[in-house]
């Protein structure tokens, strides 16, 4: 009882700022507006200012684990492949399959995630957790473009070329690739500079967790439910719990566990709601997906801690 109320007051308290978001929303303090520039500015600036002020000053060589970084991205390829095999077997149209795939793997890791671990393992985690989001992020796009451009590729043809350079340009790439000679040298950074950045790193997850209250949709939730619980049943439950054995049964434990379970465990990113409505697809199904993992998550992501918590991994 005592870890489970340990992790709850962990994870709650991320989902309290996401519950905030959906009051503000509620009382027109808030739109789809400020949703959309907020997540602009902590995708383009605050994130990134958080990854690179998180290992520009970090003992790189402490925190890169190339065998965690390599059993992340198998595990987010795994997931992709389990769920679209799933989805030729159970659903029929184009513009719902992609949706479903990508909404059972990929999660909002970089602001839910990162919040939780700071909660739960404080500063000393997030130069690993920094690392990990700065692979995992590129991933997930590139991924996701396939997911939902090949089940409509009668209607949309897959440009691999604009994709190659969305993921070498991403914001979170070029904050790794700056931060690595500074960790990598041990380059100090001026008080000034250091201080600028990180105002900007901590304005990140607040933001952004306000902003995803203010873009979640309750409304027509009903439609394609089953769809989308089988989608939020994936991403909660069976993919963090078979990543999560499987890291263990591997030898990764403490920290380094924490950190995977999370990022497995996380609700599905607002981000893929927006890409299925650029694209053409179901972007109804995919806001029931993330407004479903969003909810079911607190429940799984403290249940899952706590366990692991009382089994003593972590």
């Amino acid at each position: 009882m005592q870890n489970l109320i340990i992790t709850a007051n962990a994870v709650v308290p991320v989902f309290l700022i996401v519950l905030l978001g959906v009051l503000l929303g509620k009382i027109n303090l808030i739109d789809d507006n400020f949703a959309a520039i907020s997540a602009k500015l902590v995708f383009n600036v605050a994130l990134p200012a958080l990854v690179f002020v998180e290992l520009a000053t970090t003992n790189f060589a402490r925190v890169l684990d190339v065998g965690q970084i390599v059993y992340v991205c198998a595990g987010t390829l795994f997931a992709f492949g389990l769920s679209w095999l799933l989805s030729i077997l159970f659903i029929r149209e184009g513009r719902d399959r992609g949706v479903f795939v990508q909404g059972s793997f990929r999660s909002n890791y970089g602001v839910v995630g990162l919040a939780i671990i700071f909660n739960l393992f404080g500063e000393s985690a997030m130069g690993l957790a920094a690392l990990v989001l700065a692979f995992i992020v590129p991933l997930y796009n590139f991924l996701s473009v396939i997911a939902l451009a090949l089940p409509m590729r009668h209607e949309r043809q897959l440009n691999l070329k604009s994709t190659a350079v969305e993921i070498v340009t991403n914001p979170l790439i070029l904050a790794l690739v700056f931060a690595l000679p500074f960790a990598y040298f041990k380059i100090g950074i001026h008080q000034i500079f250091l201080t600028t950045g990180n105002y900007l790193a901590a304005l990140a997850l607040p933001l952004a967790l306000i902003g995803i209250g203010g873009s979640l949709n309750f409304a027509g939730m009903k439609k394609a439910f089953k769809i989308a619980l089988s989608s939020t049943l994936m991403k909660l439950v069976f993919v963090p719990l078979i990543m999560t054995s499987g890291a263990y049964l591997l030898g990764f434990e403490g920290e380094a566990l924490g950190v995977m379970f999370i990022l497995f465990a996380c609700p599905t990113a607002i981000a893929s709601f927006i890409m299925a409505e650029a694209m053409g697809c179901n972007s109804e199904l995919a806001g029931n997906i993330v407004l479903l993992t969003n909810l079911g998550s607190v429940l799984t992501i403290t249940l899952g801690i706590a366990i692991l918590k009382n089994m003593g991994l972590v």
